[in-house]
């Protein structure tokens, strides 16, 4: 829930594109997962179906309706084909008439040039299984002719069929094979099992004021909060308390309430907790209000940012917002065209923050009758955000740096329920509404575990360098990258190395990324 953001604009159908409960758009592609869909265009269509051989395989079906001679089929991939690691990609193809067919592979959105491979699909009909794709003996997309060994990563996937012909049909497809194995996006890094922190709520009446602060002082003087919210906070009991039940209760409500010389329509309560840490797991079970205009969140922020009336500001605030950085673990609002159902996180940093975060989100079902459990799972190398135990989104930028990743420092929790802001008009028959939280637990790594950890050294020679870069590490890394300031990957190796050639490399700054098998480490590099 960010301190500054852009009004909300029409992003509801993008957010969904995030949703993932399971693995999706990465090869291998076998059709089960109703996100391996292909989005066809110039009057083409896809559509999932079953194996005229199998009823219990399902399978792509693709569809030209022979408007035009370049109809296809495109599909972005959460995770690159890496011809590198494999140049060939294989997939069935079924034809129902026997006449022979041309399947064209095309491969896009690469570090290197788009292209392609053409195979002849034999006469019969029916199943041929298992045609081979070779980009060793590619050709560039630009001209169609120019053969190439292709290399490198790429993260579309486009498929024609009669790729030239104004010819109609309907066709199927299944294992398009790169030869990598399925993974799981969202899977944790490092296991955090060390409860360190909590709060079970488990004596009626006030919030325990040693855990938790609440934070009343509006953050814009003679306004009130950011993002045109309607609300004042309170430290009333009327706005938190914890119920004969064992919950947190933070109640917005409807009510003329004048603080700090405003007069607001609305109250509700903020918390921060009185724990800050760095790397570890949060779990909040709680249940979410869905009235119109609520905006329940639970997040965090850096301790150093600089924000009176935090708990931390007085001895800590030297940074301001979005340098801090910001995770929001939850955050819940209507907006037009959105499931009720649906939630979402994010990354506020000073690369991309308020109305353009990095964000995912997934939908939690009967997110206001049921509890749910919220979580994060923070490391010094990725951020995953879970529900239920399940990871849907994780943030993991390539290059880390102060811009992408000030997630280095202490952080502390924030739960809170706003009123209109991004959330959009609020209801004219709402009177009050809560958000029940049962517990708030924070998990950090066992001492004992993290010291078994190999932890290697890496020496980088010369720097500034001009031809090559020499690589001292303790063990042998697995994968070497590097990166320019922008992110893009211009280097790889997945043989162990000593040495980089960067000769030709535009002079500036790059980032070179080191993966060992448990391990990651990066070193600033100057090329002149």
């Amino acid at each position: 829930m960010s301190n500054i953001k852009i009004k909300h604009l029409a992003l509801s159908l993008v957010i969904l594109c995030f949703s993932q409960l399971s693995f999706s758009q990465q090869m291998p592609i076998d059709f089960s997962d109703r996100s391996e869909n292909f989005n066809g265009f110039s009057g083409s269509g896809f559509s999932f179906t079953q194996d005229p051989d199998d009823s219990q395989n399902d399978v792509g079906q693709f569809f030209n309706n022979g408007a035009d001679v370049w109809q296809g089929f495109t599909l972005d991939l959460d995770r690159s084909i890496d011809l590198d690691f494999q140049n060939t990609i294989l997939l069935s193809f079924y034809g129902f008439d026997p006449n022979a067919h041309t399947v064209l592979l095309k491969l896009e959105n690469g570090i290197n040039p788009d292209v392609e491979v053409i195979q002849n699909i034999p006469t019969g009909g029916g199943w041929t299984p298992n045609i081979t794709f070779d980009f060793s003996n590619a050709v560039l997309s630009s001209d169609g002719t120019t053969p190439v060994n292709a290399t490198g990563k790429y993260d579309r996937l486009t498929i024609f069929i009669d790729g030239g012909l104004t010819t109609a049909g309907t066709y199927l497809i299944d294992d398009i094979d790169d030869g990598s194995t399925e993974t799981d996006p969202n899977s944790i890094d490092v296991e955090y099992t060390k409860l360190v922190w909590q709060d079970e709520f488990d004596t009626p009446g006030a919030v325990n004021t040693a855990n938790w602060h609440h934070q009343t002082e509006v953050i814009v003087p003679g306004v009130g909060w950011a993002n045109n919210e309607a609300q004042h906070y309170t430290n009333r009991l009327d706005n938190s308390f914890v119920d004969s039940d064992g919950f947190l209760n933070i109640v917005a409500k409807k009510e003329t309430f004048s603080d700090q010389n405003l007069v607001k329509q609305y109250t509700s309560a903020r918390l921060n907790s009185k724990f800050a840490f760095t790397y570890g797991r949060v779990d909040i079970r709680a249940k979410m209000p869905i009235e119109q205009g609520t905006w329940p969140a639970i997040w965090m922020l850096g301790k150093n940012i600089r924000e009176n009336g935090t708990f931390w500001d007085p001895s800590f605030g030297t940074t301001s917002w979005p340098a801090c950085g910001e995770i929001d673990i939850m955050e819940h609002g209507i907006f037009p065209g959105e499931d009720i159902n649906y939630i979402s996180s994010a990354l506020h940093t000073p690369c991309c923050y308020g109305g353009n975060p990095n964000k995912g989100g997934t939908i939690a079902k009967n997110l206001g009758s049921d509890f749910h459990v919220y979580s994060v799972n923070w490391s010094p190398d990725q951020i995953t955000f879970l529900l239920d135990g399940v990871g849907f989104y994780t943030y993991n930028p390539a290059v880390k740096d102060a811009s992408t990743w000030p997630f280095f420092e202490d952080q502390f929790l924030l739960l809170n329920v706003a009123m209109g802001g991004i959330a959009g008009n609020i209801t004219s028959g709402f009177t009050q509404s809560a958000m029940v939280v049962d517990y708030v637990r924070v998990y950090q790594e066992d001492v004992a575990s993290a010291n078994t950890r190999i932890h290697n050294t890496l020496r980088v020679y010369p720097n500034p360098a001009k031809d090559r870069i020499n690589i001292s590490a303790s063990t042998a890394a697995s994968t070497i990258s590097l990166y320019d300031v922008f992110g893009k990957r211009v280097l790889r190796k997945v043989e162990e190395t000593s040495t980089l050639d960067v000769n030709g490399l535009t002079p500036g700054i790059y980032y070179l990324e080191v993966y060992f098998d448990d391990e990651r480490l990066v070193k600033k590099v100057i090329i002149n």
